[in-house]
C-alpha cells in the first residue's frame, strides 16, 4: 500500500438471500466472522434491525471498520470495508461476507485512503 494509509473497498451486493439480510443476528455474526477471517482485531460491534425490514451495522476493528446497510426487499446490501496498514486485506473480509450473504452479483471498487503526498510530514504530536 505505497503512500496510502488505508484501503477502502465499496461493494454493491445483489441477489443476496433476503432472509439473511433481514436477520440482525446473522448479519452481525457474518460480519464479525469476516473481520476475524481477514485477520482483523474486533473492537466494537453495533447493529440495528429496522421495521419492517433491513439491518444496518458496523464492526469496528483496530484496522478501521466494516459497515453494511441491507434492503432485503431488493436482495441488496451496501457494504464497505476499510482497513489500514498492510496486515489485513479488505477483499478477504468482503469475499467472506459475499459468500455468506449468497450474493449472485456484485460491483466493487477499491479506493486508496490517506494518500501521503510528497513533502507531507507526520505531526510531532502523533509520535
Amino acid at each position: 500500500m505505497k503512500n496510502a494509509l488505508g484501503r477502502h473497498v465499496l461493494c454493491e451486493a445483489y441477489g443476496c438471500d433476503p432472509k439473511v439480510l433481514d436477520d440482525r443476528d446473522q448479519v452481525e455474526n457474518i460480519m464479525v466472522q469476516a473481520a476475524l477471517h481477514a485477520g482483523a482485531e474486533v473492537r466494537e460491534v453495533a447493529f440495528h434491525k429496522f421495521a419492517p425490514q433491513g439491518v444496518s451495522g458496523v464492526v469496528v476493528i483496530s484496522e478501521s471498520h466494516l459497515a453494511i446497510h441491507t434492503w432485503p426487499e431488493y436482495e441488496y446490501a451496501a457494504i464497505d470495508v476499510f482497513t489500514c496498514g498492510d496486515t489485513v486485506d479488505p477483499w478477504n473480509a468482503l469475499n467472506y461476507m459475499l459468500e455468506h450473504f449468497k450474493a449472485k452479483d456484485t460491483d466493487s471498487s477499491e479506493v486508496k485512503r490517506g494518500v501521503i503526498k510528497q513533502g507531507m510530514v507526520k505531526s510531532p504530536q502523533a509520535t
